[in-house]
C-alpha cells in the first residue's frame, strides 16, 4: 500500500512539471526598488497587436479590438482587487494610453508575442517614476503560463500571474494565498 503511494506520489510530479510547459513561476521579488509606499498605480496597456485579428482567430479587427480591452480590463481588476488590493489603481484605456499624471508608479508593459504551442503569454514589466520619468526597476521579457480552455480564459489565466508578480514587485508580497502562521 505505502509503495502505491509513493509511486503515485513520483508519478505525479513530472505530470505537474509538464502542465506549465516550461514556464517558471517567478514568486519572488527581483526588483531593488521599494514601491511598497507608491500608493497611485498607473497601470499601462497591454498591446495585443490589432493587426493580429486573423491569427487570433477574430472575424474582424473591430472583435479582437473589444477582445483585448477586455483582456486589459481584467488585469487591471485583478491588480485593483487581489494583488494591489489598499493601492490606488488607475488603468490606461486603450493602446498609447500613458497618462499617469498624479501617480506615483507606472507601470509599462512591453515585447507581447504570444506562443500558441505552450501557451505563454511573454511580457516584460518596467517600473516608472512617471514624475521623473526614470525607470526605478524591470522584469525582462518572460513568459506567463495560462492553463485554461479556450482563447480569453488562457488569456485571463495568463495575466492572473503577471498581475501577482506586479503585486510582489510593488508590495513586496502577495497578499493572495499566504498560508496564515498556525
Amino acid at each position: 500500500m505505502i509503495a502505491a503511494v509513493v509511486l503515485a506520489c513520483v508519478g505525479l510530479q513530472p505530470g505537474l512539471a509538464a502542465r506549465r510547459r516550461g514556464a517558471k513561476l517567478y514568486p519572488d521579488k527581483e526588483t531593488a526598488a521599494d514601491m511598497s509606499g507608491l500608493n497611485r498605480d498607473f497601470l499601462g496597456w497591454v498591446d495585443l497587436t490589432e493587426h493580429d485579428w486573423a491569427a487570433h482567430g477574430y472575424a474582424s479587427k473591430a472583435h479582437w479590438a473589444a477582445v483585448a480591452t477586455g483582456l486589459n480590463s481584467e488585469l487591471l481588476g485583478l491588480c485593483q482587487a487581489k494583488y494591489l488590493s489598499g493601492k490606488t489603481v488607475v488603468g490606461a484605456t486603450q493602446k498609447g494610453d500613458e497618462n499617469a499624471a498624479g501617480c506615483d508608479l507606472y507601470i509599462k508593459f512591453s515585447d507581447v508575442p504570444i506562443d500558441y504551442n505552450n501557451y505563454h503569454l511573454y511580457l516584460s514589466i518596467r517600473f516608472i517614476d512617471p514624475k521623473t520619468n526614470t525607470e526605478i526597476g524591470s522584469i525582462p521579457a518572460r513568459p506567463y503560463f495560462g492553463n485554461a480552455w479556450g482563447f480569453v480564459n488562457y488569456w485571463n489565466a495568463a495575466l492572473d500571474e503577471v498581475s501577482r508578480k506586479i503585486g510582489v514587485e510593488v508590495i513586496g508580497s502577495t497578499q493572495q494565498g499566504k498560508r496564515k502562521p498556525r
